[in-house]
C-alpha cells in the first residue's frame, strides 16, 4: 500500500515522501488508520528539525535522521488485527500516530474514541493538552494555590488553563505580547512580560511578595528554570514541564542552594513516565488524561481551538515548520489536513 508521510531528512530539511507499507494481513495487535488530521508539536518536532536535539545525530536514537515525525493523529479505522479490542473498523480515533496519510498503529499505545459532531482538527490539537496536563499530574496542588507559568506557547497556555480549572490563581509569564494576549483570550487574566528582572518585579507586585506556591517552566530552557526559581515561594514546587535541550553556562550551586535552603521541591514532568492505560488501583494514565481533556473541552472549560492559527495541507510541511520556527507569534499552532491524501 502506498502512503504519504512526513520525513525529517536532516537539519532544517523536511519532505513529504511516498512510501510503501505492508498491510494485507495485520498483526494481532495492529490497527490500520486512515488519517484525517495531525498536529505539529512545535517543541519536540522543531527541536529535531533544527538539530537542537543532539540525539538526531546519534546512531540508533529514536529521532535519528531520517526521522518520521509526528505524534498527534485523528483518523478513521480501516481494519484491525485479530486481538484488537480498543477500536473497530469505521471508528474515528485519536492516537499518538505520526504525520502520514495512513498509519499502522499498535493498540498498546493510546487509542481514544472521538465523539460525533466535534471538530477532528481541534481534537488533534488537544494532543498538546496531554503534554501540559503532566504538570497537573505531578504537582501537589493546594486549595487556591498561586501558580506562575513561564512560557505561554501551546503547552504553557494549556497548562495555565488547567491550573485555573483546578481553582488556582495563575500568572502567565512571557516576553512576547502576542502570546500574552492569546493567553488572556483563553481566560488567563494575569500575564506579565519584560525581561527576567521586570517580570520578577511584576510577579512580586501581583503576589504581594508571596511569589508562587507552584512555578512551571513550560519552555524547556535551563535559563528559564533559574528564572522560575526566583519566583518560587519558600516550601514551593518548581515543575520542569518543557524538556531542557540547550546547554546554559552557570553555577549549579545556585539551584541546589536555593532548593536546599528554602525547602523547595523540584519536579520533572515528562509525560511518557505516565502509563498508557490504567493499571494498579486505576492510577492516572495517558488514557485517563485524554478523557479528562475531552470532558473539559466539551464543557467549554479548556480552550484549544484559539491556539490553532493554520490548517495546512501536508504538501506545505516545510512552510509549516519554518513558520513555527521563524514566526512563532503568527504560527501559534498548525494542523495538517490529510482529508484528500
Amino acid at each position: 500500500m502506498k502512503i504519504r508521510e512526513v520525513v525529517v531528512t536532516g537539519q532544517n530539511q523536511v519532505e513529504l515522501q511516498t512510501a510503501e507499507i505492508d498491510a494485507p494481513v495485520l498483526a494481532p495487535h495492529e490497527v490500520l488508520i486512515d488519517t484525517e488530521y495531525t498536529f505539529i508539536s512545535s517543541g519536540t518536532e522543531l527541536a529535531n528539525y533544527t538539530g537542537r536535539e543532539p540525539k538526531v545525530f546519534q546512531k540508533g536514537a529514536w529521532c535519528e535522521y531520517p526521522w518520521r515525525s509526528g505524534y498527534a493523529n485523528v483518523g478513521i479505522v480501516r481494519d484491525i488485527g485479530a486481538s484488537v479490542t480498543r477500536a473497530a473498523p469505521g471508528d474515528r480515533v485519536f492516537t499518538y500516530g505520526r504525520h502520514a496519510s495512513t498509519i499502522l498503529y499498535s493498540q498498546d499505545r493510546l487509542i481514544a474514541p472521538v465523539k460525533e459532531g466535534v471538530d477532528a482538527a481541534v481534537v488533534a490539537a488537544s494532543r498538546m493538552a496531554g503534554v501540559a496536563m503532566t504538570a497537573i499530574v505531578v504537582g501537589d496542588i493546594e486549595t487556591n494555590a498561586r501558580v506562575i507559568v513561564f512560557g505561554l506557547g501551546l503547552v504553557g497556555n494549556l497548562a495555565s488553563q488547567m491550573f485555573q480549572i483546578h481553582g488556582c490563581r495563575v500568572i502567565g509569564v512571557d516576553p512576547v505580547k502576542a502570546r500574552r494576549e492569546l493567553a488572556q483570550r483563553c481566560g488567563i487574566s494575569h500575564t506579565v512580560g519584560g525581561d527576567a528582572n521586570e517580570a520578577q518585579a511584576q510577579i512580586q507586585e501581583l503576589t504581594h511578595g508571596e511569589l508562587g506556591a507552584i512555578t512551571v517552566d513550560a519552555v524547556g530552557h535551563s535559563g528559564v528554570v533559574m528564572q522560575a526559581l526566583r519566583a518560587t515561594a519558600n516550601h514551593g514546587q518548581l515543575i520542569i514541564l518543557g524538556t531542557p535541550r540547550v546547554s546554559v553556562p552557570g553555577d549549579l550551586t545556585d539551584l541546589l542552594s536555593e532548593t536546599h535552603l528554602r525547602w523547595l521541591t523540584l519536579r520533572g514532568a515528562l509525560e511518557w513516565c505516565v502509563p498508557m492505560y490504567p493499571d494498579i488501583d486505576n492510577r492516572i494514565s495517558q488514557w485517563g488524561k485524554q478523557q479528562t481533556i475531552f470532558d473539559w473541552m466539551a464543557r467549554g472549560q479548556l480552550h484549544v481551538e484559539p491556539l490553532i492559527s493554520h490548517r495546512l495541507k501536508p504538501e506545505r510541511i516545510k512552510h509549516a515548520y519554518d513558520g513555527l520556527l521563524n514566526e512563532p507569534n503568527v504560527y501559534t499552532g498548525v494542523v495538517l489536513d490529510w482529508s484528500f491524501s
